[in-house]
């Protein structure tokens, strides 16, 4: 049992240390309105490429299960 407890002092000290390691806050956002408009211009260009991919993507899985239940109703069909 003390062999576990040999290095659980280090490991405390990294946990204590982990704050000094921090990102300096004390500057603010300093980017002009252009790269702030740029950022969100790309994001409307990604917005507006996932909607259809959604689109194609509940297709693809609506097919999946219509051929699945249409493969299910020609097999009953054929076994009768």
């Amino acid at each position: 049992m003390k062999e576990t407890w040999k290095g659980f002092p280090a490991l405390l000290s990294l946990f204590v240390a982990a704050p000094a390691f921090a990102v300096d806050t004390s500057q603010t956002y300093n980017s002009g309105i252009l790269v702030l408009g740029f950022l969100g211009f790309c994001a409307l260009i990604l917005m507006v490429q996932l909607f259809p991919a959604l689109m194609m993507l509940c297709g693809w899985v609506k097919g999946l299960f219509k051929g699945a239940a249409a493969a299910e109703e020609k097999k009953r069909a054929k076994s009768h």
